[in-house]
């Protein structure tokens, strides 16, 4: 098994172990840390096409986001950015306080990372 070690800038020493379902275990302290969700945007984007939407998914992904040049959100940001809602059941962005900073699409021993699992060592990175 493929084992590497990663200190940051705090010194904490990080390891990843490759393992033999494909995945990957990230051990080490977790302590001072942030993670994160993916957004859900179907609901927002089935509301937006019920109404004659035209735009794909990915350019409603932007629009949705957008501000205008005055600080306020554009229309489409104002109706449909309540309908997203995180997706609290999988966990794709992980960032220890001194890193480092791992997200989905990401790629980790050549691997593209798809989410993380916690464990008592840490993480397991799931794989695609």
């Amino acid at each position: 098994m493929k084992t590497e070690t990663y200190k940051n800038r705090y010194n904490d020493e990080f390891t990843f172990t490759e393992l033999e379902n494909g995945n990957i275990q990230w051990s080490g302290n977790f302590e001072f840390h942030r993670y994160g969700w993916p957004n859900d945007y179907l609901p927002a984007y089935k509301a937006y096409l019920t109404v004659g939407g035209l735009m794909g998914i990915n350019e409603f992904k932007k629009e949705v986001h957008r501000y205008n040049d005055d600080d306020r959100p554009c229309d489409i940001s104002r109706v449909y950015s309540k309908m997203i809602k995180s997706i609290t059941t999988v966990i794709d962005m992980v960032d220890p306080s001194g890193g480092p900073y791992l997200k989905s699409g990401m790629k980790q021993f050549g691997q593209v990372i798809k989410e993380f699992k916690r464990n008592e060592s840490g993480y397991e990175i799931v794989t695609e």
